[in-house]
C-alpha cells in the first residue's frame, strides 16, 4: 500500500544522520526452520510470543472505530511528503522547522487527531502494538539508535516499499525520504509501532 509514494522522491542522496534521545529490536516472525532447531520448550515459548504479538494487534483492530487506518495513514503521508525540504530545526514542531519527534507530532496531531509524547524516548513506550519489521504498513512509526549507545535516538514514519519519512538532519536537508534497507538504517533500526491503533474514535480523514 501506498506504493504510489515511491518514485515521487530521489533516494540518491548520502544518509546522514545526527540528530533528533531501550528497547531491544522487535522479533521477527517465527520461521519453520527456527521450530525445528529449537526443543519442545523453546519452540513452544517461540510460538507464545508470536501470538501474544498477533493477539495484541487483533484487540486493537477489532475495537468498532469510525474510520480505516489506511485512510489515516494515506492522510498523514501525503501531507508528509507536501513536507518534503521543510528545514530540521532541533525542537522545531511547526512547518518553519521539524526535528524527528516534532515532525511526526505535527502530522499525528493534524491529520488524525492524536497527540504523541514529544520526544523519541517517550514515544517509543507508547501503548501501541509492536510490529515486525516484515510486517510494517504505511503509518507504522520506526525507531532507531542513531548515537551509538543502543538507545533510541531517531524515528520516522513508514512510507511502503520500504521507505520511510522523516526530519533527518540539518546536514541532509532536513524532511526527506529514506531507504530502510539501506545499511546504515537497517544496522540502526531498533523497533516498530503501528500508532494509529490508538487512533481516537471521533477522527475523520480528509477526503
Amino acid at each position: 500500500m501506498l506504493n504510489r509514494f515511491a518514485p515521487l522522491v530521489p533516494l540518491a542522496l548520502v544518509t546522514l544522520l545526527f540528530g533528533c534521545a531501550a528497547h531491544t529490536p522487535v522479533s521477527q516472525h517465527v520461521t519453520e526452520s527456527q521450530v525445528q532447531k529449537s526443543t519442545p520448550s523453546q519452540a513452544s515459548d517461540l510460538y507464545q510470543e508470536e501470538l501474544a504479538t498477533e493477539k495484541e494487534l487483533a484487540q486493537f483492530s477489532e475495537n468498532s472505530k469510525p474510520y480505516a487506518l489506511p485512510a489515516l495513514a494515506d492522510s498523514i503521508l501525503e501531507r508528509g511528503m507536501s513536507l518534503i525540504g521543510t528545514r530540521y530545526r532541533y525542537g522545531g514542531t511547526s512547518e518553519s522547522g521539524f526535528d524527528c519527534s516534532g515532525f511526526i507530532g505535527y502530522l499525528f496531531r493534524e491529520e488524525a487527531g492524536m497527540k504523541l509524547p514529544r520526544s523519541t524516548r517517550e514515544m517509543i513506550n507508547v501503548d501501541a502494538p509492536l510490529v515486525a519489521r516484515n510486517n510494517l504498513k504505511p503509518g507504522d512509526l520506526l525507531f532507531f539508535s542513531t548515537n551509538g549507545r543502543g538507545r533510541v535516538s531517531h524515528a520516522g514514519i513508514y512510507l511502503g516499499d520500504d521507505q520511510f519519512i522523516h526530519s533527518s538532519s540539518r546536514r541532509s536537508g532536513g524532511v526527506r525520504i529514506d531507504k530502510l534497507g539501506d545499511s546504515y538504517w537497517s544496522k540502526t533500526f531498533m523497533e516498530a509501532k503501528r500508532a494509529l491503533a490508538m487512533a481516537p474514535t471521533s477522527v475523520v480523514t480528509r477526503k
